[in-house]
């Protein structure tokens, strides 16, 4: 293991020391009980708890580090990022990116969802089920009322073909009128969300 102390971790890493004292006080160093640094611990601390929005500025002020340092005369590969992040232990606590990546796809799935509802394509389920609930109890309500109005003029009828065409045109009305006040009924629960 390595221990450092506050100022050989700062001048290790190419930061001021009042940097490492900023840490200090934000409780992202891990320090022994002498006030050393313990650089792993330290470093894994910080890749988790580290802003990724500030990812460029971070590999920007690695280079700037990378140039005036010794190490200015090796140059990185392209395919190589100026800040590695180390791999982290699963389950290890918070970590700070995991929650901040989790937070922007909700908000990013809510922008969406309402980009939709705006443009029509997206409506509000609960109405979207009453409607439905609505017409489903109609149709049978329609249907049903159909046996007392057309009973008297089956029971005068004998002809199987004049029966079920009297029926089809029945059923044919009522499926209709259905559709004409769902329609509305759809279209009026659609527009309430």
């Amino acid at each position: 293991m390595l221990y450092l102390t506050k100022s050989e971790f700062a001048a290790r890493n190419g930061w001021s020391k009042s940097y490492v004292s900023k840490l200090t006080k934000q409780d992202r160093l891990v320090l022994t009980v002498d006030g050393k640094v313990d650089v792993k611990a330290t470093e894994l601390l910080l890749a988790e708890s580290a802003d990724p929005s500030k990812a460029a500025v971070a590999a920007r002020h690695e280079e700037n580090r990378i140039d005036r340092d010794v190490r200015s005369q090796l140059q990185p590969t392209a395919d190589t990022p100026a800040v590695q992040q180390p791999d982290l232990a699963p389950g290890s606590g918070f970590n700070f990116q995991r929650s901040k990546a989790h937070r922007e796809y909700y908000l990013a799935q809510l922008a969406e969802s309402e980009f939709h509802k705006t443009q029509g394509n997206l409506v509000d389920r609960k109405s979207v089920e009453d409607a439905a609930y609505s017409a489903g109890r109609m149709v049978r309500d329609l249907m049903f009322g159909l046996a007392p109005q057309l009973a008297a003029e089956l029971a005068a009828m004998t002809d199987p073909w004049q029966i079920e065409k009297h029926l089809t045109g029945a059923f044919r009305r009522v499926f209709e009128d259905a559709i004409r006040l769902n329609g509305a009924d759809l279209e009026q629960a659609m527009t309430q969300s």
